[in-house]
Order: C-alpha cells, then sequence, then structure tokens
C-alpha cells in the first residue's frame, strides 16, 4: 500500500484544492479491489464530447440508476432476486455495484441508453460564451480620425488645465 503526499505539489498554488482532494480521492480508489466491476470505457470526440461505457449485462432498466450531484456522476446498479431458479453455477457476474465519476467544470450528461447489455452515458462540455477566448482589437492613437484626435488633445488640455 502505497500513500503518496501531493503537498509539495500545490505548496505555490492557490485555489487548486479541487485538483489536490481529486488526486487523493484517485489514489484511494485505485488500492481497492471491488473498482473493476462492471468494466467500463470512456471515449471521446473532436467536437468535446464524451462517452463513458459500461458492461452491464444482466442488468434492466429498472435496476440501474445514474444520478449526477455537483461535480460527480454516480452510476448504481442493484440486483434484483432470482427466487424462482437455484443456480447449479453461476458464472455470469450480477452483483451490485456502484460507479462514480469526477466531472470536470461545464461537463453535463446530455443522454443515456441500455442497449445489449451496454450502458451509455452522452457527456457534453458546454463553456459559458463569457469564458470562451475572445479576440481584443488593439488601438493606435494613429488609427484615430483628425477630428477624434482634436477632440482627445481638446481633452487633455481641460483636464491639464483643473
Amino acid at each position: 500500500m502505497n500513500s503518496y503526499d501531493f503537498t509539495p505539489l500545490f505548496r505555490h498554488s492557490i485555489g487548486f484544492d479541487r485538483m489536490q482532494s481529486l488526486l487523493n480521492s484517485l489514489t484511494r480508489e485505485s488500492e481497492t479491489p471491488q473498482n473493476s466491476y462492471p468494466p467500463y470505457n470512456i471515449a471521446t470526440s473532436e467536437d468535446g464530447s464524451y462517452r463513458i461505457t459500461l458492461a452491464v449485462a444482466g442488468f434492466n432498466r429498472t435496476e440501474l440508476d445514474i444520478e449526477v450531484r455537483e461535480d460527480s456522476l454516480s452510476i448504481t446498479g442493484k440486483v434484483g432476486s432470482s427466487e424462482n431458479s437455484k443456480l447449479l453455477h453461476q458464472g455470469i457476474a450480477g452483483r451490485s455495484f456502484k460507479r462514480v465519476f469526477s466531472l470536470a467544470d461545464y461537463v453535463k450528461v446530455k443522454d443515456a441508453s441500455l442497449e445489449n447489455g451496454l450502458l451509455h452515458i452522452d457527456l457534453i462540455r458546454e463553456i459559458p460564451e463569457s469564458l470562451k477566448p475572445r479576440k481584443i482589437m488593439i488601438n493606435s492613437v494613429s488609427d484615430l480620425s483628425p477630428t477624434d484626435e482634436a477632440e482627445k488633445l481638446s481633452l487633455d488640455k481641460s483636464k491639464a488645465a483643473a
């Protein structure tokens, strides 16, 4: 069991507390062997969308629950009881699970579907317009027209006189 101390990484930074807690939680989660079920894939596309695919064979829609809370996505599967038959051998995994994913800022769940034993969860990153990069025009005094320049000089003289 290894314990990692990320304190030196955050010594000269302010406001990265969330990143530090994320790294700490990832190291704790990787130590538990139960986190291998159910297996999953995470895919991304060029337009900033993501898809999480979980292999949930044997689960139906009513036994699965997807919940988004603040910056985390949790998928829970609860196995229904099958009292009608007694298994002589159980090779198909059918145990309850809870899988939690940390979501980055502005990542939203768009859709979820269950198809052929695979649960697909589509995510999209929606950055607000106010946070997107924008171009700032650089003006110079030579770009001003002669009338604009005269107005600027008269304003400067009136400020200096006051």
